[in-house]
C-alpha cells in the first residue's frame, strides 16, 4: 500500500492553503469532505474531472496540508485537517468554506 507524505503543522503555509483552495474543483472537493465530517474513501466523493486529473488535485490538497490520506486495505481514506488548520490559521478555512457556500447559492440562482 502506498504511503503518503504529509506536511507537519509547522510546514503548512497560508499561501499554500489559499493557493490550493483557489481552484474550484479542489474547493468543491474540500467542501464535500468537510460536509461528511469523517473519513471518506477517495472514490466516494463526486468529481467533475477525470480520475488522473483528480489525483493531481488531491495531491495539491495533501501537499498544502488541507487533507490527510490514510491507506486502508485497497482504499485511501481522506479526512480534513481542520483542527490543525484552525489552530494555525484561526477562522481561515471556515471563512473560505462559508464564502464558497454563499457563492454556490448565487451561482445556482443565476443558472
Amino acid at each position: 500500500m502506498k504511503q503518503y507524505q504529509h506536511p507537519t503543522a509547522d510546514q503548512i503555509t497560508l499561501t499554500g492553503v489559499l493557493h490550493a483552495l483557489s481552484d474550484p474543483v479542489r474547493l468543491n472537493y474540500v467542501q464535500c469532505v468537510a460536509q461528511a465530517a469523517c473519513e471518506q474513501a477517495c472514490g466516494t466523493i463526486p468529481t467533475p474531472v477525470a480520475k488522473s486529473t483528480m489525483s493531481h488535485h488531491i495531491r495539491v490538497l495533501r501537499e498544502a496540508g488541507i487533507i490527510h490520506i490514510r491507506p486502508y486495505g485497497t482504499q485511501s481514506l481522506i479526512s480534513l485537517r481542520f483542527d490543525e488548520l484552525e489552530k494555525k490559521f484561526p477562522g481561515v478555512l471556515t471563512s473560505v468554506l462559508k464564502s464558497a457556500e454563499s457563492t454556490d447559492g448565487v451561482e445556482q440562482k443565476n443558472a
